[in-house]
């Protein structure tokens, strides 16, 4: 029974993810709230099934930060209008908020999309790379390397 309940809830948490314009997920979103994204946990407010669906959207408690759910997706980035540059799984089977947690921390772009970091210029001297600060030369080493991934 556990694993049945586990895998309609896993059945929730990609319906959010193929259908962001639904009635369901906007009173979701009204309620808990929505961030890069994703709709927000609620904390103590959330309801119990709200809170497990979030625990399975996340990976909770799984090694890597990464759960069965999202190790079993990926998205396509089309357009990139819905996909989010540093948070979504989109590049190489790790968001680059995780491959490149440096890069993301300094960064001005946190909640930029793929399409809008593109049409900033993500090459060299482009200006999607937009720092709170210089960045030293191994950060500039790791630019290069995402640059590299990029291309």
């Amino acid at each position: 029974l556990r694993v049945f309940n586990t895998a309609l809830l896993g059945k929730w948490c990609w319906r959010m993810l193929v259908d962001k314009s639904g009635l369901w997920y906007r009173t979701l979103a009204a309620r808990y709230g929505e961030e890069a994204g994703k709709v927000l946990e609620g904390g103590s407010r959330g309801s119990s099934w709200w809170r497990e669906i979030v625990k399975i959207r996340d990976g909770e408690g799984a090694e890597g930060g990464m759960g069965w759910f999202a190790q079993g997706i990926e998205r396509k980035v089309g357009s990139g209008a819905e996909t989010f540059f540093w948070s979504d799984l989109w590049l190489g089977g790790v968001p680059l908020c995780v491959r490149y947690r440096r890069l993301f921390d300094l960064s001005l772009n946190r909640m930029s999309t793929v399409a809008e970091m593109s049409a900033l210029g993500w090459g060299g001297g482009g200006e999607a790379w937009l720092w709170r600060r210089q960045l030293w030369a191994w950060e500039e080493e790791m630019v290069e390397e995402c640059r590299a991934l990029l291309a």
